[in-house]
């Protein structure tokens, strides 16, 4: 994989300073150790670092048309580019490499604007057409690949695969938005397509944007979008065999490397289900790896020795230490912005030992979303169920009142635990959802934010990132749900985590879940078959009973998690202590001291617990410190 970076005059042809350009460029070596380029000209400069993977002896970037009227720097790749190559061929244009960067160049020349809508894979890229004097960035329809800009008070847009490199320009604007703020403590991370910074932002996944010179317009273009609309199945049986079928096709086309490639095994059924595919793929044993944990709460171990074991696998297993808190500050760095999903230490590790073997690997991200695997849907749907039994106007005062007075029962029995399902059935489908997701509730977020955020706020919540999708969301409670994560979670959490993760070891993940045909067609697949009853990827598990055991497909998920809780009143007891209630916190003016004591006290005596919160506040305060405010 690589990284990209730029400076546009939109206005002239002024000078771009090429020595701030590399310093851009360099902030990003991580991403592509293997070669930098440099291309200048009047008005524009574009950077490129490479992790060469295809084509290893060409392929150089920023790359340009034969005719030199075309320059491109792209981050990404495009797996069906020997057909786009034939295609292109076939309309007279000549190939001096094998690489699909070269496919990109020609494509735009070809097609324009609509070259994305033949683009099968991942990518983020940004292409100068000189007779047409138009800059083209896009990104990949379900956003695998990252891209930020801004545009400066000089004139210059500017891009790049990270923030970081945006942060070496010395004109960007590093005020943070408030209302980014609060979407950070909602969801955990913030989502596309703002920043933390008022005037940076994300190309949105399956969006492009053209800006011609001379042009001030910034208008991001949407060029794909999923919908759930229901698709015609003979059988679940037939449907089963087509998914299998489908993912085996989506997985072959990402083995295509020229470094060695493997793959991540959980012992989860998504990757586990892509390491079985491999290995019928391949004659030689798949790479996999691992990591493990101590505490048997969090280890899924012994299910991928299991898989690994059938399939024959080269496995590569290492223990975490269960106290492994030492990454705290570096994530911050890795991130650029406040990102509180916890499950990023373990995938840093998975990836740095992935690394010892491999280049490439393939992952499992992208189930759970698309085929209904996680918990909460499942409880999304029951809430449903329970808001259609009784009118709003008796049930949202009701429900609301019971959420209200039932009492916070962290140390209780799951069973004991309803808060969070009374006030969500208290609420409208949309908001219930946000509810249960959220990392901090709306009320948590009242109480934490101080007088002076909550009127710069003027009314903003964090509810509305889910608004912004509301008049194309599906009307099936359980497509709502899986359509908003794809446009929020997705992209701002997961895809992002292992991004970041991953590039940190300059290693590249390839997402067959992800793949754009086969997303539009789970997407047609009934609810039903993805859900049933209190069974999520009921459809896959089922396709694949012959693939897998079923303690594999049918046992509890767990998930990446790492033990929070006892790290905050234990090893970090005093860290939490110094990061939520000293200075850098304080002074921002943002937040309410006396909650601040309440969570920590509270949390380290043993009688709630915030650690969910805490962490959030402690990657917000490490993201404050890192950033210099």
């Amino acid at each position: 994989m690589c990284g990209i970076v730029g400076i546009f005059d939109m206005q002239g042809s002024g000078e771009i300073d090429r020595g701030l350009l590399s310093k851009m460029n360099e902030s990003q070596f991580h991403r592509g150790p293997d070669e930098g380029g440099l291309h200048s000209e009047p008005g524009l400069g574009f950077g490129h670092r490479r992790l060469s993977i295809i084509d290893l002896s060409s392929g150089q970037q920023p790359m340009h048309s034969a005719d030199r009227n075309v320059v491109l720097t792209y981050n990404g790749e495009v797996y069906n580019f020997p057909e786009l190559r034939g295609e292109l061929e076939a309309l007279g244009y000549s190939f001096r490499t094998h690489c699909d960067t070269e496919v990109i160049l020609y494509a735009w020349q070809a097609w324009g604007e609509a070259c994305v809508d033949r683009l099968r894979g991942m990518f983020a890229f940004a292409l100068w057409d000189r007779p047409q004097q138009t800059l083209f960035l896009a990104r990949d329809r379900l956003g695998v690949k990252p891209l930020y800009y801004s545009l400066l008070a000089n004139g210059h847009f500017i891009f790049g695969s990270e923030l970081k490199a945006l942060k070496q320009h010395p004109l960007l604007p590093t005020r943070i938005d408030p209302t980014a703020v609060e979407d950070y403590f909602g969801f955990g991370y913030v989502p596309d397509p703002k920043t933390i910074y008022r005037d940076v932002y994300k190309l949105e996944p399956g969006y492009s944007l053209a800006i011609r010179r001379g042009d001030e317009r910034i208008k991001p273009r949407q060029y794909w979008d999923v919908t759930f609309d229901p698709g015609n199945f003979s059988s679940m049986d037939a449907a089963g065999e087509e998914l299998i079928e489908r993912l085996r096709e989506a997985v072959k086309i990402r083995m295509m490397a020229d470094v060695p490639l493997g793959a991540f095994l959980s012992g989860g059924v998504d990757s586990s289900a892509v390491v079985a595919l491999m290995a019928g793929l391949s004659d030689d044993p798949v790479n996999t790896c691992s990591i493990s944990f101590g505490d048997p709460k969090f280890n899924e171990s012994q299910f991928a020795a299991q898989v690994a074991g059938r399939y024959h696998t080269a496995h590569r297993v290492e223990q975490v230490d269960p106290d492994d808190f030492s990454l705290i500050d570096c994530l911050s760095g890795l991130y650029d912005e406040p990102y509180a999903d916890s499950s990023a230490l373990p995938t840093y590790r998975v990836c740095e030992l992935a690394k010892k073997q491999v280049t490439v690997v393939l992952s499992g991200d992208g189930g759970d979303e698309n085929l209904a695997g996680y918990r909460r849907y499942r409880w999304h749907t029951y809430e449903e169920r329970m808001r259609s039994l009784l009118p709003d106007g008796l049930r949202m005062p009701l429900f609301s009142t019971l959420g209200r007075v039932y009492p916070k029962l962290d140390w209780a029995p799951k069973v004991f635990r309803a808060k969070t399902t009374l006030e969500s059935i208290g609420r409208d489908s949309m908001a219930g959802y946000f509810h249960s997701v959220s990392v901090l509730s709306n009320g948590m977020r009242q109480q934490l934010f101080s007088e002076q955020l909550r009127a710069e706020l003027q009314g903003y919540g964090a509810i509305e990132v889910f608004h912004r999708y509301r008049e194309k969301a599906p009307s099936d409670p359980l497509s709502m749900v899986q359509y908003l994560d794809l446009k929020t979670y997705l992209a701002g959490d997961i895809l992002t985590k292992v991004d970041r993760a991953s590039m940190a070891h300059a290693l590249e993940v390839r997402v067959p879940l992800l793949d754009y045909k086969l997303v539009e067609w789970m997407a047609t697949l009934p609810p039903s078959y993805k859900l049933n009853g209190r069974e999520g990827k009921y459809l896959f598990k089922k396709s694949l009973e012959s693939h897998l055991p079923n303690d594999i497909l049918y046992r509890p998920k767990m998930g990446f998690a790492v033990p929070l809780s006892s790290w905050f009143r234990g090893p970090l007891k005093e860290r939490v202590r110094e990061a939520l209630l000293g200075n850098t916190l304080g002074q921002t003016g943002w937040f309410n001291r006396t909650y601040l004591e309440h969570m920590v006290t509270q949390h380290q005596a043993g009688l709630r617990d915030y650690s969910a919160a805490i962490w959030s506040l402690l990657m917000f305060e490490a993201f404050l410190r890192n950033a210099g405010f």
